[in-house]
């Protein structure tokens, strides 16, 4: 457990898929915790991409013919790679992120159960369905999925294991080939998988990690991949989506939140304390679906406040790779600026720290004390716009539909969090809200996790999902193969044509009588 050593990041270093990346520019990764140079990566161009790109397309037919249950093999392999490869994995994460230990290893398992999962339930998703034909017994047809062909993956810096790969293993296991930009804070990261891939036997072409500027090789993926799959900010989403759009190429984006918490006045209070903090500063709060607006029922909202608050000024920050710290640094010196400056404006128009509210230098650069803000107003910037770091706001409400209220006031929609006092109360909630995803009794791992159903965002939070059947199929292609027998669509033979075509729309009709119809 420690910073990973130079040796390491070599190795990783000669997978990019650059053709002599010696000669390229260069730029430094560094440590997270320490603000150092650990390493650096080359700077791919979008001529780099290209070329990528045509070798995913030669390799992805090869891997397209193949089952999708040997598709599947290679990605059970992946998984029991993670698994056995997760001190390593997590070393590096928290290098490139400055993320607690705990939220490097929530990272590296949900890539082994991903892959495992997408392994184990894929093939029967991807399998070829009959379905119902217009005559019965005479139309037979049946619905299959050919991949799209090359899937471009932009992955952000916030979860580089997760984001660069659990929607990759999902495209692998349709049949296409995958070329990754990961972020240039974390591209080390991405590296790390893609070794594992090629050793779980995916031919290395398949999996292709170009690092390199978003505004290079990231256009260049919307401008010569067959799909694009992205992870970041609203505004970039937005402007993808529209590029992707004019080349009538698929898209699908998991983009901002500024997540919501209801507790009612009935809820444990203590419980709902403690899983607020994990909800809301997990990875430092750097993380798409984590809590920044908390409505607490009035009745208990002095209680809530006074707990939650004591909770957060004990947490243990730390630079360690170790499971020691409750919550690690942030990612850069954008990151903590963007924070400082939301509680700056907030007390300077009139909200209270309850918690935190500083920077912590002594601890590292990027580090930042989790935050808690009450007396919060829409004149305050960390109101409505998203922290994307530990500051969260507590408001208390007078009832639970305005609770729901305010919780749907927003443009986002990705995800929420309810605690009550009943299950059958939380669920009536839940129901009413406009997020994606919601979870009872935790904040997003139990949805986020659930690997089986669908995860993503309404409004301006997302495009489509990941994870679920939803999640692999976007990368297909569907194809209906309609085979018609005996009976003819223009005419029974035998029998006129006019008196066919007038007896057609009442043996139409009569169809909705059969069995199953």
């Amino acid at each position: 457990m420690a910073r990973p050593s130079p040796e390491y990041f070599a190795r990783l270093g000669a997978l990019v898929a650059i053709d002599n990346p010696g000669d390229r520019p260069t730029r430094p990764v560094l440590e997270a915790f320490s603000g150092v140079e650990m390493a650096t990566i080359p700077v791919g161009t979008a001529v780099d991409l290209e070329t990528a790109v045509a070798r995913a397309r030669v390799a992805q037919e090869g891997w397209a013919a193949r089952s999708p249950q040997e598709r599947a093999t290679v990605l059970d392999k992946f998984s029991e790679l993670v698994h056995r490869n997760a001190a390593a994995l997590m070393d590096i994460a928290q290098a490139e992120t400055g993320k607690a230990r705990v939220y490097a290893q929530e990272e590296v398992i949900d890539v082994a159960l991903t892959a495992r999962h997408y392994a184990t339930a894929g093939p029967k998703m991807l399998a070829d369905r009959k379905v119902k034909g217009i005559i019965p017994g005479a139309t037979s047809v049946r619905v299959r999925y050919q991949p799209k062909g090359v899937v471009g993956v932009i992955s952000p810096w916030n979860y580089p294991l997760t984001l660069a790969v659990s929607d990759a293993v999902a495209a692998l296991l349709a049949g296409n080939g995958v070329v990754v930009k990961p972020d240039s804070q974390t591209p080390y990261c991405a590296l790390a998988l893609a070794e594992l891939l090629y050793e779980a036997g995916l031919p290395a072409e398949l999996f292709a990690v170009v690092p390199g500027p978003g505004s290079v090789v990231g256009q260049a993926i919307v401008a010569t991949t067959d799909y694009v799959m992205f992870t970041g900010s609203s505004a970039t989403g937005a402007a993808l989506a529209e590029q992707a759009g004019r080349r009538l190429i698929g898209f699908s984006a998991e983009l901002g939140g500024k997540n919501p918490m209801i507790v009612t006045a009935g809820a444990n209070i203590d419980r709902a304390v403690e899983g607020a903090a994990r909800a809301c500063y997990s990875n430092s709060g750097q993380l798409c679906i984590s809590i920044e607006r908390l409505y607490v029922d009035a009745i208990i909202a002095d209680e809530f406040i006074g707990k939650f608050g004591a909770f957060v000024r004990g947490m243990r920050l730390g630079a360690t790779y170790d499971f020691s710290a409750d919550m690690g640094s942030l990612a850069s010196a954008a990151q903590v600026d963007t924070a400082q400056a939301h509680v700056d404006d907030a007390v300077a128009k009139g909200a209270t720290v309850v918690a935190g509210g500083k920077r912590r230098a002594d601890l590292g650069p990027f580090f930042f004390e989790p935050t808690v803000l009450t007396g919060v107003t829409d004149a305050m910037a960390c109101f409505a716009s998203e922290t994307f770091g530990p500051v969260v706001s507590v408001y208390p409400v007078d009832s639970i539909d305005e609770a729901i209220t305010l919780a749907n006031d927003t443009d986002y929609g990705l995800n929420a969090s309810v605690w009550a006092g009943s299950s059958d109360e939380a669920q009536r909630i839940a129901e009413k809200l406009r997020a994606g995803t919601v979870n009872i009794n935790e904040g997003y791992a139990a949805a986020w996790a659930s690997t089986a159903a669908p995860m993503g965002g309404m409004g301006i939070s997302g495009v489509g999902r990941r994870h679920g059947e939803e999640g692999l199929l976007k990368y297909t292609e569907p194809q209906t193969i309609a085979e018609q027998r005996f009976v003819g669509i223009d005419r029974a033979p035998g029998i006129p044509q006019g008196l066919y075509r007038a007896a057609t729309p009442f043996a139409m009709r009569a169809l909705k009588y059969l069995p199953g119809r």
